[in-house]
């Protein structure tokens, strides 16, 4: 946390690529649902650890190294538990 109080680097309202790692076990992700001010649970600790590092969501330009198959693990994300549903799906 900084001195005015905020919890990750970035303070905006839509959603970023955030970069974790664990201060208890070492273990690093990263996640393209991260938040302002909000953590996601480390898998080994049982810990909400916040992002170290975030920035705006980009498009890959054939750069995109991720899975599109992979599930986002809503039990592990603060904001998906505030909101109740997936934090990534777009409301209209």
């Amino acid at each position: 946390m900084d001195a005015t109080g905020n919890k990750t680097p970035y303070q905006g309202a839509a959603r970023c690529f955030g970069e974790y790692r664990c201060p208890k076990c070492n273990r690093t992700w990263m996640s393209g649902n991260s938040w302002a001010n909000t953590g996601q649970q480390c898998t080994r600790c049982d810990i909400v650890v916040y992002p170290h590092k975030q920035r705006a969501l980009e498009k890959p330009d054939g750069l995109d190294k991720s899975d599109p198959t992979k599930k986002h693990p809503q039990e592990l994300c603060q904001k998906c538990q505030s909101l109740g549903y997936f934090c990534g799906r777009k409301q209209w």
